[in-house]
């Protein structure tokens, strides 16, 4: 890295002068060549969102990322700041971050004027030339654009000083990237302050007519229902950002798994998890069922928060498991879905007729994922056998969230016909000898057949249920 701490330096080191577009345009460009992803840690954006985001961020346009609750617009934002130069000259002591070459501010221009090419220059990370403001109804012109300073006046300077002004957030990013979230939120007579930003760049403060030429990339997130529910982006505003990339939830369930392992807190220390496969599908597909679902507000969303917390609930109750029974591995079951459905329901908005109905919608959409799973996933296994030695009374199966895994193997007498079947289908053959998988893919098949109707389920008092004969 260039290293200069004066404009005649800057020259000499032959470092040239870049906007922030040209910047962002010139670094992406550069990852296109060598096949470098514009970012990571965002999964199923590959095909759909980061090619619009390619293409505006090449056209040189502002943007809103559009999208509903926990679609990763957020981080999306976030990651742009890769796209950055790793350090970029300033003048030294410049509130507004003015450019050596052109400096901006009255200030830096007197300093250029008097000091000439021992303009002293400073150096600022790319961390330090992004801003993020969420949006909120309470939110100033003076936090965005600034106000005067009536210290600055109490020392001497007059009104009509342009150094009197306090910068707001905006100004003090110039020659960054500006993130405002959840736009529709900021207050209509907030946004039309922003109108000269995005196109004229220049600002207003208190009457004072400034010729500012901010150098920045403007990014702002909404979601779809504020513009006619929470708010709405004025129309000039809207007019004044050259694209708009839309977001999705995971179109997949892989996607959706792969997103919950890469999020979800880690277990505790000292208990090692193993979370069998189709378990997390279960989950997956009860958010995508709940996506579907008319009694689902979809405009709010299911986010993939969801998933994830659910996930880390399913885990909770295994580990709490594991502890009481000093299980080597805390090893989710089945019987660890009942508690997700209570706990996650405050992450759900719903549309219902009839109030009290929130929990059925959910239980109800958390049987149709676990057979949607099963028919997947050991749909054509031969299991008449095993219905036929529940319908004859041979077999019954009580478990619960705190029987442990030999306890339900122990129940079949020492003969569970096609096990070793089931385990390779789901994926954990190769933890057979661990009796709390071999229970976590039992349950999985005893659920899957009641939901299919070829045995019955009772719930016992307390927390266990009974799997037994249909007739």
């Amino acid at each position: 890295m260039v290293v200069a701490s004066t404009l005649a330096e800057l020259r000499a080191a032959g470092v040239a002068e870049r906007s922030v577009k040209e910047e962002i345009r010139g670094n992406l460009v550069a990852r296109l060549r060598a096949g470098t992803p514009l970012t990571t840690g965002i999964i199923g954006f590959d095909d759909s969102v980061l090619p619009e985001l390619e293409r505006a961020l090449l056209a040189g346009q502002d943007l809103i990322l559009l999208g509903e609750r926990g679609q990763a617009k957020t981080r999306l934002v976030r990651l742009l700041t890769e796209l950055l130069d790793e350090a970029a000259p300033v003048v030294a002591g410049c509130e507004i971050n003015c450019s050596p070459w052109r400096p901006t501010c009255a200030a830096c221009r007197r300093r250029a004027a008097e000091l000439g090419e021992d303009l002293p220059v400073a150096w600022i990370d790319r961390r330090r030339r992004f801003a993020e403001k969420l949006a909120t109804p309470d939110t100033a012109v003076a936090d965005l654009i600034g106000d005067v300073d009536p210290i600055k006046v109490a020392e001497g300077r007059t009104l009509g000083d342009e150094e009197t002004i306090h910068w707001g957030l905006v100004p003090r990013h110039h020659r960054g990237i500006v993130s405002i979230n959840e736009l529709p939120d900021l207050p209509e007579r907030i946004q039309v302050a922003l109108l000269n930003v995005l196109e004229e760049r220049d600002v207003q403060v208190r009457g004072y007519s400034l010729r500012l030429p901010l150098d920045l990339l403007l990014v702002a997130t909404a979601n779809p229902d504020d513009y006619t529910n929470r708010g709405r982006i004025i129309s000039p505003l809207k007019d004044r950002f050259g694209a708009q990339v839309r977001t999705h939830y995971p179109r997949t369930i892989d996607d959706e798994v792969a997103i919950v392992h890469a999020e979800a807190a880690t277990p505790p220390a000292g208990v090692p998890v193993h979370v069998p496969r189709f378990l997390d599908e279960v989950l997956a597909e009860l958010t995508h069922q709940l996506r579907a679902s008319a009694e689902v507000n979809q405009r709010s969303g299911v986010s993939v928060r969801f998933t994830i917390g659910a996930h880390e609930t399913l885990v909770a109750a295994a580990v709490r498991r594991a502890a009481r029974a000093h299980a080597p591995v805390a090893v989710p079951r089945m019987v660890d879905l009942r508690p997700v459905v209570p706990a996650a329901l405050g992450r759900v908005e719903f549309d219902l007729l009839e109030e009290g109905r929130e929990l059925e919608v959910v239980e109800h959409a958390l049987g149709r994922a676990v057979l949607a799973v099963f028919r997947r996933r050991l749909g054509g296994e031969a299991l008449d056998g095993l219905v036929e030695r529940f319908d004859t009374g041979e077999l019954t199966v009580t478990t619960g969230d705190l029987v442990p895994g030999r306890d339900v193997l122990a129940s079949f007498g020492g003969r569970i016909d096609g096990l070793a079947g089931w385990l390779a289908r789901l994926g954990e053959d190769d933890r057979a000898e661990d009796p709390d998988v071999a229970a976590a893919a039992v349950e999985f098949v005893l659920e899957g057949l009641h939901l299919a109707r070829r045995i019955n389920r009772d719930e016992l008092p307390g927390a266990d249920v009974r799997y037994g004969g249909a007739g």
